[in-house]
């Protein structure tokens, strides 16, 4: 696709997505109140389960909604998942 068929006649001009400051300083706050209301042992407890549950054969699905269900980040989520798994890697290999 895009080769040999449904070619574009011009290449339409990149522009990134500008985020504007303010939603960014907006969100920044919402992530440090959400920090200060939650109970962060519970947070905790449902991340350390996430981690177990990977490190093993066990379905994380589960430990991962009771981790977001605690008002854990995605990327705390993420961060425990990368902690057992660790982060993909390609090999240079060709």
């Amino acid at each position: 696709v895009g080769v040999n068929r449904y070619q574009l006649d011009a290449e339409e001009p990149y522009e990134p997505l500008r985020v504007d400051p303010a939603i960014e300083a907006q969100q920044a706050e919402r992530l440090t109140r959400l920090r200060a209301e939650r109970d962060q042992h519970v947070v905790d407890t449902a991340l350390t389960a996430l981690k177990k549950a990977a490190e093993g054969e066990d379905n994380v699905l589960h430990p991962m909604k009771d981790a977001l269900r605690a008002r854990a980040t995605v990327g705390e989520v993420c961060n425990a998942l990368r902690d057992v798994w660790g982060t993909y890697v390609p090999s240079d290999a060709y």
